[in-house]
């Protein structure tokens, strides 16, 4: 059996985390006025491949380590909030001068996910000199102030509706809002959505149990927040990232659905894909309508606001390690919060959940102090 020792198991969520971040950064620079859309998803999956085909290369009993894209690159422009990842078929799309962009993708390494998502304005140079203010320094400020938020509750003992509470009070004082429909889940090895859950907004149409968080967990934590309405919905294009859906079988009637299954099975057994890695992306599309209408995949839709609306999506991998809780994916390398800029106060409550220690102190044992000390034990 291969080693799932806690070390190797950190190890590879670490390195999952340092390549899924490697790969953000190209997107980002990537996200240029005039990029197509559909070129830089097709880049991120790309290096993704490259970037996890260099590690972990040697075989453990005569099988080599599966790894890749654990979530397809997405890239969700102005009112789309994520899942819009166009297939090599599709017109292209163009990055202008001023679009919100948010990017979606994960890697994993033997099955362990590390998953990131970050938003950005294209041709936009924020400074702490010239920081973004207005509605979209408001915004993107209360997003960060979100993630930090939920990255100190993420702890030991705490619960999923205290983190929910928490994001609650910080969408009010900052006059936005969370957007419904949103997990955050646990995930397992090869499990990108667990059933440990965190709701990011309460919602009378979705329930989730009370869940504990406990040591040695890892979550997607996903914070996706509107200037807008904040009820997200499909449209009517195209859905392109799929998931199987494995515990489905089904006898399919159409040749195109029995090739896309076979190449699901072999590829992508049980992490989200995209319908643009398939080798016969005109047999993909046309297989997997009959694959959703028998429910063998999961659909993952584009989702939208209004025209109009300014939203964000900041999603990140935190590890609950013995030491305190560790967040292995975006974070300060990519968003400066001296860069945006708000009139918000933010509230005491708040205030005392990001003052929160993140990591325990190691404590000296007295054996290890006398032995410092020069004294025999």
């Amino acid at each position: 059996r291969r080693s799932t020792r806690a070390s190797d198991v950190c190890t590879k969520y670490r390195e999952a985390g340092k390549i899924a971040n490697k790969v953000l950064e190209g997107v980002i620079q990537q996200c240029t006025v005039g990029a197509s859309v559909k070129d830089i998803c097709e880049f991120g999956d790309t290096v993704i491949g490259s970037l996890t085909a260099g590690i972990y290369q040697k075989k453990v009993n005569g099988q080599a380590i599966d790894k890749g894209f654990a979530f397809p690159t997405c890239i969700s422009l102005n009112e789309c909030l994520c899942h819009n990842s166009p297939l090599s078929s599709d017109a292209p799309t163009l990055l202008a001068e001023g679009d919100v962009v948010k990017i979606d993708l994960g890697v994993h390494i033997d099955g362990f996910i590390a998953v990131v998502a970050h938003t950005m304005v294209v041709g936009a140079t924020p400074s702490a000199e010239t920081p973004t203010d207005g509605p979209l320094g408001n915004i993107m400020k209360a997003s960060h102030i979100a993630s930090e938020v939920a990255t100190k509750m993420i702890r030991p003992g705490n619960t999923n509706q205290q983190v929910t509470s928490a994001l609650a009070k910080v969408a009010e004082t900052f006059g936005v809002n969370l957007c419904a429909g949103v997990l955050s889940h646990q995930m397992k090895r090869y499990v990108i959505d667990g059933n440990k859950v965190i709701l990011l907004k309460e919602d009378q149409d979705q329930k989730v149990d009370d869940q504990v968080f406990e040591v040695n967990e890892t979550y997607s934590v996903d914070i996706a927040i509107s200037t807008g309405e904040g009820k997200p919905r499909p449209q009517e294009h195209r859905t392109t990232v799929f998931k199987r859906a494995v515990d489905k079988s089904y006898r399919l009637k159409m040749k195109a659905s029995r090739y896309l299954l076979t190449q699901v099975n072999t590829n992508f057994p049980t992490l989200p894909f995209t319908l643009r890695a398939m080798e016969d992306e005109k047999q993909a599309r046309m297989g997997v309508v009959e694959c959703v209408k028998h429910e063998l995949v999961h659909s993952y839709p584009a989702l939208y606001e209004r025209p109009g609306d300014i939203v964000t999506h900041f999603k990140f991998t935190v590890l609950i390690l013995p030491s305190g809780t560790a967040r292995i994916t975006g974070g300060s390398e990519f968003f400066n919060p001296a860069h945006y800029t708000s009139e918000v106060t933010i509230d005491e409550e708040t205030n005392a959940i990001l003052a929160m220690a993140g990591k325990k102190k190691k404590k000296r044992s007295k054996k290890k102090k006398a032995a410092g000390d020069g004294d025999d034990e």
